[in-house]
């Protein structure tokens, strides 16, 4: 049986681990990357980095497939809240508590994320990312958010339009420095999904 301090250390190293991904990706891209620089960067030996990744793709996913699940549980504890609010006139005036918390998870993950996300990150990861939003969504869940028999328009169409300008939002904040706090920024979102873009920009009244 391992003791707390193992699993302090295992803790530690796989952040180090990571921390060193986040740095090299800013520093020259994810495909240039070896093993070989994560573990110099993390000051560890190879059979370290080995004893918990396969090779620098199995660490990026492991990764990505962390925050997907984090943001799935998120998601999925705050479904109530949202549709709670939807039910009333005035969503906006409502906290949205499901956008504050994934702001705020998303900012804890920041420096990851910013990475990741970027142009020298890993490009498949949004396509995953839109994927995932559509399945947390829609899917098939019975407790999902949208039913598809409530779509006005083609749900394929409504998922990526969603999850594009989510992704883009996120992607803004995390570039700029967040300077925003996550309650700011679960208000723009929710004031552009609620509202919609025409009336966000004040063209709609």
């Amino acid at each position: 049986m391992r003791d707390h301090n193992t699993d302090l250390r295992i803790i530690r190293t796989k952040e180090s681990i990571r921390d060193a991904l986040v740095e090299l990706i800013d520093e020259k891209g994810f495909e240039a990357i070896t093993v070989k620089d994560i573990t110099t960067r993390a000051k560890i030996n190879r059979g370290t980095f080995y004893a918990h990744y396969h090779d620098k793709f199995d660490l990026m996913t492991k990764c990505e497939e962390e925050i997907m699940f984090e943001m799935s549980r998120i998601a999925k504890q705050n479904f109530p809240t949202v549709i709670a609010a939807l039910e009333i006139s005035s969503p906006t005036e409502t906290p949205f508590y499901l956008a504050v918390s994934l702001f705020e998870y998303l900012s804890k993950k920041g420096g990851f994320m910013r990475a990741v996300l970027g142009p020298k990150g890993d490009l498949s990861f949004q396509t995953r990312l839109k994927d995932f939003m559509w399945k947390t969504l829609f899917g098939n869940d019975p407790n999902a958010l949208i039913k598809e028999e409530n779509l006005l328009v083609p749900g394929q169409y409504l998922a990526s339009y969603v999850a594009s300008a989510h992704i883009g939002v996120i992607q803004q904040w995390l570039n700029s420095g967040r300077k925003e706090s996550p309650q700011e920024m679960a208000q723009i979102l929710s004031t552009i999904t609620f509202n919609g873009p025409f009336y966000a920009a004040g063209l709609k009244k």
